[in-house]
């Protein structure tokens, strides 16, 4: 069993970007990613801040921008027009999950494509479908980005995806099956609605749980020499820890890592990646906007 590393891997990559946006400097400028939070939700405030926080390692530009839990959705949709049409801002990102009176759907589809660097927006979800250049939702295009790292041979496998979420399950049962590398998987899609779920898993060469339920995948449900990515990332109580909790994922690792040939750790796995991924689309972003 071999770990993929998202946090070496995403160090690496980080580097590579950092140096390229030497280069960028000398000619238009570091690129500039902005973000939206609204409210205080502490995971969201945590995700936000490691953005901002990688963003000064690779040598981006960045803005914070807060509103209160209370604003109004259309206060928040001329915030997103300001930064659409704001050309300093190369893309940029609205936190989610948003409160209850905002229609996430309609904030989405107000980011601009050409800033859109979650690749959330329905034309580059379309454009992903197609097969054409576009922004690659940060996360799938994160472990794409590990599997080649490690060269993990896709071509031709069983490739099993849990969950079948907008963000993450659809677009990346989309990337497995492409005509790429990695690609060229044949891809089975389960959810919640799926029957024995298990006899799916256990055929599986290529293993992706995004089912958002910690522990669902046991040891019984994976053949062995899978490859697995564990997307999941729950906290739970740990008095042995200063921070009185511990991460672990949607996979029971201790039972399934040693069947595998590959796994993911939670944390230290996709985490590190997606934001390596969204650092990777705002320096496409900027390259575009400068061009």
């Amino acid at each position: 069993m071999q770990l993929l590393d998202g946090k070496a891997t995403s160090a690496a990559i980080k580097e590579e970007i950092a140096q390229e946006v030497e280069e960028l400097k000398r000619v238009g400028g570091a690129p500039h990613l902005a973000a939206i939070l609204v409210g205080d939700d502490p995971a969201s405030q945590t995700y936000v801040n490691a953005k901002v926080k990688a963003c000064e390692k690779v040598g981006f530009e960045s803005t914070l921008v807060r509103l209160g839990a209370s604003v109004s959705e259309e206060e928040l949709l001329q915030k997103i027009d300001e930064l659409n049409n704001n050309p300093e801002i190369d893309g940029f990102i609205v936190q989610l999950p948003l409160p209850e009176h905002i229609d996430e759907k309609k904030i989405t589809e107000a980011v601009s494509p050409d800033k859109d660097v979650d690749g959330f927006h329905p034309v580059n979800v379309g454009k992903l479908a197609l097969g054409l250049n576009t922004f690659v939702s940060a996360t799938p295009n994160g472990i794409m980005e590990l599997l080649k790292r490690y060269h993990i041979e896709t071509e031709g496998k069983n490739c099993v995806v849990l969950g079948r979420s907008n963000i993450v399950g659809t677009p990346m049962s989309i990337l497995m099956s492409r005509k790429t590398s990695p690609g060229n998987c044949t891809v089975t899609v389960c959810h919640s609605r799926t029957n024995d779920i298990p006899s799916f898993t256990q055929q599986a060469d290529i293993l992706i749980v995004a089912i958002g339920k910690e522990g669902f995948v046991t040891g019984d449900m994976v053949k062995e020499g899978a490859v697995v990515v564990d997307i999941g990332i729950h906290r739970i109580p740990d008095d042995s820890k200063k921070s009185g909790f511990r991460l672990v994922g949607d996979v029971k690792f201790d039972e399934v890592s040693p069947k595998c040939s590959y796994i993911t750790p939670v944390p230290g796995g996709v985490g590190p990646m997606t934001i390596a991924s969204l650092l990777s689309n705002t320096l496409k972003a900027a390259k575009l906007n400068k061009n």
